[in-house]
């Protein structure tokens, strides 16, 4: 399949027939189990306390970070929202470092200081969940100008890195969508743009917020492919991001990918979840995408129950692993409070005696304990 520039003008539909060998849908299966049943699990630990602030949760989505990050190399790149735990488990990020970091704790892959919503990961390159909508669009093509300009301009061969950039309907009546679909398109930049259109951008319906609900065809407006997929359907999801990952390698530039997804639970976890239509979300609820891909494989003898069956009942292990390992792990002491916060933290952070200020019990009077 290629997206030729009859394409541009008119959504996909994909034949899924033979996609995916047997390795690839049981490595499929596992990582979209490894995100509901972790996403399930912090419904439970926010409710017992153990998260605080906004938690918004995945479930529902898990076609299309598992679509597109499982076909990634560690070296590409991924930028993400609010709505980020999935997104960094995908791309490698532990259980332990991203359940720790909801805790708040030292052991998290931000070191407790980033929380729900701002997981990040030099190691694996993940750019950061980012809690104001289109924030990391900008990032994300920055990164791919990166990857650009190492390859064309240091002369960096091996550099094919490419960057994807997932951000929701709501954000694509931002300006940092538009500037950024303008300058990947003039610069043929290595970046796929994927916009999760669960339908509702918190309580707004997306037909209610724009004026042309079909976000693919903004794609071909700023001369790159404009490309519509079921996003709760794995294998169409995969189909479309092998495509558009490779043009991006092969310096071809970059793809809007608009997935049509749902997602299960409210905005957040203090969303009751009462604007929503009862049969719209029954409606989604039965397209489940672990049940529909968990019936593809069994349908084609890619796998069989006892081998889905053991998948769930190590990744339940997995998930209880890590929360033992998150709520065991120490808080941050008071002296992280200022890292790489000030240029100058002997300007304030640092007082005269070469000690952080916040290590003063009058620096927090009044303030929750650390």
């Amino acid at each position: 399949m290629s997206f030729s520039a009859t394409k541009l003008a008119q959504p996909l539909t994909l034949n899924t027939t033979a996609l995916i060998t047997k390795q690839e849908g049981l490595e499929v299966y596992e990582d979209m189990v490894l995100g509901r049943t972790f996403e399930d699990m912090c419904a439970q630990m926010y409710y017992r306390g153990k998260m605080f602030g906004f938690v918004h949760l995945y479930n529902g989505q898990e076609a299309v970070s598992t679509g597109f990050i499982k076909l990634l190399k560690k070296e590409d790149s991924v930028a993400s929202t609010y709505r980020d735990h999935v997104h960094a488990l995908s791309k490698g990020v532990s259980a332990r470092a991203v359940m720790s970091e909801l805790f708040g704790k030292k052991t998290g892959c931000c070191r407790g200081q980033g929380g729900s919503m701002h997981m990040f990961s030099k190691e694996h390159n993940v750019l950061g969940g980012f809690a104001f909508i289109g924030e990391g669009i900008p990032v994300a093509t920055g990164a791919a100008f990166t990857s650009k300009y190492r390859r064309e301009v240091l002369k960096e061969a091996d550099c094919d890195h490419v960057t994807v950039a997932f951000f929701g309907d709501g954000t694509c009546n931002n300006g940092q969508f538009f500037e950024c679909l303008n300058m990947a398109a003039l610069w043929k930049l290595p970046i796929i743009f994927v916009v999760e259109n669960n339908l509702w951008a918190i309580g707004m319906s997306h037909l209610r917020a724009t004026s042309d609900p079909e976000i693919w065809k903004k794609g071909p407006a700023f001369g790159m492919p404009g490309v519509h997929v079921d996003g709760m359907d794995v294998l169409k999801v995969r189909e479309v991001a092998k495509e558009a990952i490779g043009r991006a390698r092969r310096g071809e530039g970059p793809t809007l990918v608009e997935c049509e997804t749902y997602r299960f639970r409210g905005h957040s976890l203090a969303d009751p979840d009462e604007l929503r239509d009862p049969a719209e979300k029954a409606h989604y609820a039965a397209r489940d995408p672990i049940t529909a891909l968990k019936k593809y494989l069994l349908e084609n003898n890619l796998a069989s129950e006892p081998e889905l069956k053991a998948i769930d009942k190590r990744i339940d292990e997995l998930i209880e692993d890590a929360v033992e390992f998150a709520d065991e792990s120490p808080f941050p002491a008071r002296s992280q409070l200022l890292e790489n916060v000030f240029a100058d933290p002997k300007g304030f952070g640092i007082g005269p005696d070469g000690r952080y200020r916040c290590e003063d019990p009058k620096f927090t009077e009044g303030t929750a304990h650390v």
